[in-house]
């Protein structure tokens, strides 16, 4: 009995995932375990492995298609078993049509929207298959006659970044895909065909560059966007005497040395210990500003935010309150790890999952920024890095001191300015008493 391919649901904020490359051919044998395809969400990369053994009778989805979950990808069973019934939109009143129509049956291709990424399902209206036009007759001389002219280009993602690749206008290529969505193979097609220097006249093609913006980084844009137009957002910045910090810093090196521990504790872990202590004593800065209603958390879910050649991720570490210092240490390492890798749980990445996010530009020699907040969380504090200043040591002695840079931006809406001002002084105050035997 054939076995379909569903496309998995990844927690309850995933809705799509979109497909980056099969591994595996229709016709292929397969086996239990082995995978079919690689797919994404907006910040994470995953691998699907076959449910069952068999032949990989059909794929109805492709390499930059954008799939909702619990959607049927493909089909797996014996050679010669029917595959229509498992097809998306699949209804006993369409099972006498042709596969050739049916095959375009359920594709949209990008939406007005400008975060359309690659085809999508509908499950409703049918859309009859495009044909396209043979390679040889696509030519420059034929834009007036494309689809696409005056409305959006229809293109897969893969298309585009091979278009752009080879100098392509793919604005002038006729699509062989649903509602003429430009492929692959119709690039391919294209400069099979002999075709050349088909950049439209007047553009300098060594001037600049264009390429489409990521998912990740239209989402970064979209939160970025929507936080500061729907926030009072203010920043208040304190510098905090690191010196017991760089003490236990080094202590920790001796220790790793010698071999009595195998744990690194970094500035920033050692930072966010104090901060969730801090916290603690400030529960109103551990909390979700929802419309009229602010959500205190009991517990503390640190989130730290990670630079990964995707973009911007942040994890976030649950009930950190709950943690000896070496194993927050140990958990920050795990999030931020998972993160550039592509694997982070999905669940863990929604600002909602953080009460409180740490963002650290210190190792970048940043002095003062002004991190974002991360909606609907009422406050973000940035770490700096040190700078030496002249201050008092003592006995009318002057020298020079590390000094920590803190930059805490909080919503004016949830948060006052006494109470934040507060707050980071009480960072400040942990920072400059920096005691890891103390209990959280």
């Amino acid at each position: 009995m054939a076995t379909p391919v569903t496309m998995p649901k990844l927690g309850q904020s995933v809705e799509t995932c979109i497909i980056s490359r099969w591994f595996k051919s229709t016709g292929d044998k397969v086996s239990t375990g082995d995978i079919l395809f690689s797919y994404e969400t907006d910040k994470a990369a995953f691998d699907m492995e076959s449910p069952a053994e068999g032949i990989l009778l059909d794929i109805f989805f492709h390499a930059g298609d954008e799939v909702p979950v619990l959607v049927n990808v493909a089909v797996i069973g014996e050679k010669g078993e029917s595959t229509e019934s498992f097809r998306p939109g699949y209804s006993s009143a369409e099972s006498n049509q042709s596969a050739e129509t049916q095959t375009g049956t359920d594709i949209l291709t990008e939406t007005g929207s400008q975060e359309g990424t690659g085809t999508q399902v509908k499950m409703s209206q049918p859309v009859p298959a495009v044909t396209a036009a043979p390679a040889h007759e696509q030519t420059p001389n034929q834009e007036s006659a494309a689809p696409h002219t005056g409305t959006r280009i229809r293109i897969s993602p893969g298309a585009r970044r091979l278009a752009m690749e080879k100098g392509i206008d793919y604005r002038r290529i006729h699509g062989s895909g649903p509602n003429s969505r430009i492929m692959v193979s119709d690039i391919e097609k294209f400069l099979s065909s002999g075709e050349k220097d088909i950049i439209p006249a007047g553009t300098d093609s060594g001037e600049f560059t264009e390429e489409a913006l990521s998912n990740v980084r239209k989402l970064i844009a979209k939160a970025m966007h929507n936080s500061l137009q729907n926030s009072a957002q203010l920043t208040h910045h304190m510098s905090a005497d690191a010196r017991k910090l760089l003490e236990e810093r080094k202590r920790n090196k001796e220790a790793i040395a010698s071999g009595s521990t195998t744990v690194e504790l970094t500035l920033n872990d050692m930072v966010c210990w104090c901060v969730v202590k801090a916290l603690k004593k400030f529960p109103e800065i551990n909390s979700h500003l929802l419309g009229d209603t602010i959500r205190k958390f009991r517990g503390i879910h640190l989130g730290l935010a990670v630079d990964t050649k995707r973009g911007l991720m942040v994890p976030s570490v649950r009930n950190a309150d709950k943690l000896k210092l070496t194993d927050l240490a140990l958990q920050l390492k795990s999030v931020a790890e998972t993160c550039r890798k592509g694997n982070i749980d999905p669940e863990l990445i929604l600002s909602t999952s953080a009460s409180f996010t740490v963002s650290n530009l210190g190792s970048y020699g940043v002095e003062m920024f002004t991190p974002v907040l991360n909606l609907p969380q009422v406050a973000i504090l940035g770490i700096c890095s040190i700078i030496n200043r002249p201050a008092s040591l003592g006995n009318n002695i002057f020298g020079f001191v590390p000094y920590m840079g803190l930059s805490l931006t909080y919503d004016h809406r949830a948060v006052d300015g006494g109470p934040a001002t507060l707050f980071l002084k009480e960072i400040k105050k942990q920072i400059e008493n920096f005691n890891p035997g103390q209990e959280m």
